[in-house]
């Protein structure tokens, strides 16, 4: 038993019976049960109860033991003085405070089904792929499940972006361009991207994007790719580079991204002339963005990007591949970008304007394929079906705020078994 599960019993009234008495024998009629506190304070606010004959108002504290009121020094606490039922779990000492006071207490472990506990055990402590596996159902995943789900998420997204919107001054076309460079990243070079595209003031990039060469040169300049030429095109880029860097009064400082554990189709090479071209091609591409009105409109955007002829047969620097093709975007990567940056940036821009768009946005969810990993994997296992990114972002979301942190009790799948 934990105090956050007696609680929650309580909240929920899971209780065999209700036909409580205190230790003392006495009854006790539990009016209403009050108002979960989760600050500081009581655990339960606004409670009524009838005992002795007369009807009390005020607030219920919960323990695990009685002498818990002792060790959590409440009598010293004035926010504990308008206490009208002590509930504990196990009573193991008479509270003298509470009884010269006239306050019953409630022992509740015979009221509680006991095989509840062992299953909250289990819950807690099993090796499963979620702690539920044994007993989960798809039938108990209550309705609108995925767009609340997706809305939560949403907003966690936004309250990130909006300290990059403080940080840059409500420049939202900057916050895209920091946040397309963290998504092509990936989970390797994601938070260095960033940092290479924050340290270039993003009015460069508007002046130099009509310049292919130019943008690759800044960003290949800024990762520190630049000293050696090893070939004609390097030696290009590092004159581009040396002349921006005069021109701009750019810092000298590197940001040197990772290849390791890469594959070469995600090199931080190719990753960043990508972003080059994206910008290059599409110079009103925050209009484009953020004005779309459907997954495909954004598709239309970026399936025509690809890293610069020089990539054609190379994914480092001076190194001639054997594999000579266009290094495009492939339909994974682009909808990766949609989700991960496009879409919570939508959502950020229309609650600046107090636009309402939640319901638009859940419909691009529904037009966008299901991620491929792990997670998904195994939620499918447990015959969850998983037809679009509404089901699987929302199933991510849910298995990393519940299933991993085992917050089973304010999980809204948990709270129908």
């Amino acid at each position: 038993m934990t105090e956050k599960l007696l609680q929650y019993l309580w909240n929920h009234k899971i209780f065999k019976h209700f036909d409580f008495r205190d230790v003392e024998k006495n009854p006790v009629e539990i009016i209403d049960f009050g108002k979960w506190n989760t600050d500081s304070g009581p655990d339960f606010l606004a409670a009524k109860i009838k005992f002795g004959g007369v009807t009390l108002a005020g607030h219920i504290e919960l323990h695990i033991k009685s002498s818990d009121w002792i060790f959590h020094h409440h009598s010293q606490d004035p926010n504990y003085q308008n206490i009208i039922l002590h509930a504990v779990y196990e009573h193991d000492m008479d509270i003298d405070e509470l009884k010269n006071k006239n306050i019953p207490t409630l022992e509740l472990k015979h009221y509680i089904d006991q095989n509840m506990l062992w299953k909250y055990e289990k819950l807690l402590n099993g090796n499963q792929f979620i702690g539920c596996e044994d007993i989960f159902d798809p039938k108990y995943i209550p309705a609108g499940f995925h767009k609340e789900n997706i809305l939560k998420k949403l907003n966690e997204k936004s309250n990130e972006l909006e300290k990059s919107l403080k940080k840059f001054k409500n420049n939202f076309e900057a916050v895209l361009f920091h946040s397309l460079a963290y998504s092509f990243g990936l989970k390797i070079n994601a938070e260095i991207f960033r940092q290479i595209a924050e340290s270039i003031e993003f009015s460069i990039i508007l002046k130099v994007r009509q310049n292919r060469t130019q943008l690759e040169a800044l960003l290949f300049g800024i990762a520190g790719w630049l000293e050696n030429p090893e070939d004609e095109a390097m030696q290009i880029w590092k004159r581009e580079f040396d002349f921006l860097k005069a021109k701009f009064n750019i810092p000298n400082v590197q940001i040197h991204p990772k290849f390791l554990r890469l594959r070469p189709h995600n090199f931080p090479t190719v990753r960043l002339a990508q972003i080059a071209d994206l910008y290059h091609q599409h110079q009103n591409l925050f209009s484009k963005v953020i004005h779309s009105k459907s997954a495909e409109e954004l598709f239309v955007v970026f399936k025509e990007i690809k890293a610069s002829e020089y990539w054609n047969n190379h994914f480092n620097f001076g190194k001639i591949s054997n594999v000579n093709q266009p290094k495009v975007l492939s339909k994974d990567f682009i909808e990766l970008i949609i989700l991960n940056t496009i879409l919570p940036l939508k959502y950020t821009y229309h609650q600046h304007h107090h636009e309402e768009i939640a319901e638009e946005l859940i419909l691009f969810y529904k037009n966008l394929s299901a991620e491929k990993n792990s997670i998904i994997e195994n939620w499918t296992k447990i015959n969850v079906e998983i037809p679009s990114a509404l089901e699987s972002q929302s199933f991510i979301y849910h298995f990393n705020h519940f299933c991993v942190q085992k917050n089973c009790l304010n999980c809204s799948i948990g709270l129908n078994f």
